[in-house]
């Protein structure tokens, strides 16, 4: 899991809002990770890997 404490520089914050289900089934695989990552964490690593299959990896 990331180091808590002060973010990167070369990163931006965003909010979005989703309602209890879509909490639910994030908090659900979160459970399932062997490292157990903050929802902020689940969403960044499934993101990339979204990213990875459209062939639009980070650089």
């Amino acid at each position: 899991m990331a180091k808590m404490g002060r973010p990167p520089r070369d990163t931006a914050p965003v909010t979005i809002r989703m309602d209890q289900s879509m909490l639910k089934a994030i908090d659900d695989y979160r459970r399932e990770q062997e490292d157990l990552p903050s929802r902020p964490e689940v969403v960044r690593r499934v993101m990339e890997k979204w990213l990875a299959t459209q062939g639009r990896e980070r650089p």
